[in-house]
């Protein structure tokens, strides 16, 4: 984030600008932090999981573990592809300036916050969804999923 911030504040592109060593730099550090943050949600995921106790998960639980699960696997998958595709050229969404087509950072934002969203939508469905709260979690995730494979087909359509 803070190099992200302080080339923003240059006034600079902060992925894949290597237009000399300096924002090579700050790129390549961004990129270790990135895999190194990433890395650490599987691992998260894996400790909730061990520290478990004996009685049922809430959705609550089941939603941070999900969603860190997630966040690993998929920030991993849709990273290495904004790689290789470079959004189009060209005014896009006001504020983050994506495209909804041949774009992978939509796809991308949802999968790194997959953590907060699912686990926020397990927190809703434990408060008001009682007894069905296990498939509300389920069904949310779900939508989630499906929302960020068409984002990811669009962005990957020739």
């Amino acid at each position: 984030m803070a190099c992200i911030t302080y080339q923003a504040s240059q006034g600079a592109a902060s992925h894949y600008n290597t237009s000399d060593y300096w924002h090579a730099f700050l790129f390549g550090l961004m990129a270790v932090a990135a895999v190194g943050l990433t890395a650490l949600q599987g691992w998260l995921a894996w400790e909730i999981w061990r520290a478990r106790g004996a009685g049922p998960l809430g959705a609550t639980v089941w939603g941070v573990i999900n969603g860190l699960t997630l966040t690993f696997i998929l920030s991993t998958v849709s990273g290495f592809l904004l790689g290789g595709n470079q959004p189009p050229a060209g005014a896009g969404l006001p504020l983050v300036g994506w495209h909804l087509y041949k774009d992978i950072r939509p796809s991308h934002f949802l999968a790194v916050h997959a953590q907060q969203i699912i686990a926020l939508w397990g927190i809703v469905v434990d408060r008001f969804f009682g007894a069905y709260s296990t498939q509300a979690l389920a069904a949310g995730g779900g939508m989630c999923m499906v929302l960020l494979g068409l984002l990811t087909l669009s962005s990957l359509k020739t």
